[in-house]
């Protein structure tokens, strides 16, 4: 059936050539991405959505310091240095000078970057004096949900390039959590002139970064358009303009990819891959990204509170038959919640391997002889951590009708899926998390903290205090063989009580023109298209 479709796709779109080439022509000198969703907002503080952080971060905005991805050391960014000081609790950022703001239809800047704009960034997140603490509906998920708003107790300017951190106690991810894509910093004259105007709402949804693309437009469903900066401080922006075309169905995304009407697209599928590797004109790209994907459950609502159900719900699972379903070969069963890549990673005999069972039995001795009746929520879009949440929803609502178990799979459309999941509405769902740095900090704290919980990210709704304890005492120490002790023991209790069930980790693939250069996967964050371009 799937090479029928394959067969057919390109005799479909046959008649859509000629149109589709009047469009290249008109981006001759532009870039278009075929993405998978509408983002959720233009401001990567405000948000964790992967679909959205692709297509906004790195193409808008700057960050302090960043990680490479092969050595894992930090590099210079807005910040050309820093000093930690006072045992780690003081960190003073030496900023780059003669870095340009956006200059857009709505926003004409009067000077360059400087620590007021870096003061302003992060003091949002935690000072409830800073006028845009309340803007919009005040929620900082990843800075929430890793409590770095509970851990900076200042942000002090010392001189117009000059800022300081002041930590209320060392914390060794710090420096990890100010590098990912979330960690922007903003314009302070931007967000005083639209307060001056009463539009403050509009910061987070028409953007000024100092980026590699300005912002121009954005038609929700249709496309979003990005025009090349020409005052970015890092090099030269080879495309005048960066089209993000919103294909939800990913076999639309790779039509379009045929016919040229997208350079680039966003995830695709596993049964696709093979068919795209086939062509000459085609590249595709694939990076072993630190990731996971997960069946959680909501740990607040009965019978879910209940480990022994959470357990027995966790036997029933034929993993095996998803990985072959869903991953066809993308991806590799779980035996974590940390990928092998990561040096704390320790495999989990504990967890549950597939036995009906043995769900049967542990279910009876929960007092659920008869089964009960749940939801079981999949996701809309296809993501590196999971290519199709739908699929994988009817092969787990098979196997839990197996042991009397009736499962009622709920979908949404993205930005609302995500919004009630953040309002634990669902009984259980099917989620994933791509990391935003190497630091294992990241497949813990965000996920199952219960800070997370408090922000609305943490899906499973668990809040466990000696949880916690392990990872305040693993970020409490430079000592990385101290800290694998810490993670080894919160990875053994993820699996004793199951707040959620690691399923596997993803491949990431990206399908690209084959005249496009410059654009490379990383096994963290988001991708940036800063150094794109055409081949000569």
């Amino acid at each position: 059936m799937r090479k029928l479709v394959l067969a057919i796709l390109p005799v479909f779109l046959v008649g859509c050539i000629e149109s589709s080439e009047n469009e290249r022509a008109k981006l001759a000198q532009g870039l278009v991405y075929c993405a998978e969703a509408n983002p959720v907002s233009f401001n990567p503080q405000v948000t964790t959505t992967g679909s959205t952080i692709d297509i906004i971060a790195n193409q808008l905005y700057d960050k302090l310091l960043s990680i490479n991805p092969d050595s894992g050391e930090y590099q210079p960014e807005l910040a050309t240095s820093w000093d930690i000081e006072n045992s780690g609790k003081n960190i003073t950022f030496h900023l780059r000078k003669d870095v340009h703001f956006h200059t857009t239809d709505y926003f004409t800047p009067t000077r360059t970057l400087n620590a007021d704009d870096v003061v302003f960034s992060f003091g949002r997140l935690f000072d409830v004096y800073n006028p845009y603490h309340f803007i919009g509906d005040a929620n900082y998920p990843y800075f929430q949900s890793v409590g770095m708003d509970q851990l900076i107790r200042q942000v002090v300017k010392v001189d117009d390039y000059t800022v300081r951190f002041e930590l209320f106690n060392a914390e060794s991810s710090f420096l990890s959590n100010l590098a990912t894509d979330f960690a922007v910093v903003t314009s302070k004259e931007y967000a005083q002139k639209l307060q001056q105007a009463g539009k403050e709402t509009q910061f987070d949804q028409l953007p000024v970064g100092t980026g590699p693309y300005l912002f121009k437009s954005f038609l929700r469903d249709n496309l979003i358009r990005y025009h090349r900066n020409p005052h970015y401080w890092k090099h030269p922006v080879a495309m005048e303009q960066l089209v993000y075309d919103i294909t939800t169905n990913g076999t639309s995304r790779i039509a379009k990819m045929l016919t040229k009407e997208c350079d680039i697209t966003a995830h695709p599928s596993a049964t696709q891959l093979s068919f795209l590797q086939s062509r000459e004109d085609i590249h595709v790209d694939k990076e072993a990204n630190l990731n996971i994907g997960y069946w959680a459950f909501n740990t607040e609502r009965p019978p879910f509170n209940d480990p022994l159900v959470r357990r027995a719900l966790s036997y029933a699972v034929d993993v095996d038959k998803i990985m072959q379903a869903v991953f066809y070969g993308s991806g590799i069963a779980a035996t974590s919640n940390l990928p092998p890549s990561s040096w704390a990673y320790v495999p989990q005999p504990e967890l549950p391997q597939y036995d009906p069972q043995k769900a049967k039995e542990l279910l009876k001795e929960a007092g659920y002889k008869d089964g009960f009746t749940m939801t079981l929520w999949a996701m809309p879009v296809s993501r590196i951590y999971n290519p199709n949440a739908r699929k994988m929803a009817e092969l787990i609502q098979s196997d839990l009708r197996e042991i009397g178990v009736t499962a009622k799979i709920v979908e949404y459309e993205w930005n609302t899926f995500i919004e009630r999941v953040g309002q634990h509405e669902h009984d259980s769902v099917l989620l994933g998390w791509a990391a935003d740095t190497p630091d294992p900090d990241n497949f813990f704290t965000p996920l199952l903290s219960c800070t997370a919980t408090f922000s609305g990210k943490n899906p499973s709704n668990w809040c466990n205090p000696e949880f916690d304890l392990l990872l305040t005492q693993a970020l409490d120490t430079n000592d990385i063989e101290a800290r694998k002790v810490f993670y080894k023991k919160a990875q053994e209790m993820i699996a004793a009580e199951l707040p959620l069930m690691p399923i596997a980790h993803g491949l990431r693939f990206q399908a690209s023109n084959t005249n496009i250069e410059g654009i490379t996967l990383r096994p963290f964050g988001g991708i940036s298209l800063a150094e794109a371009r055409r081949k000569p």
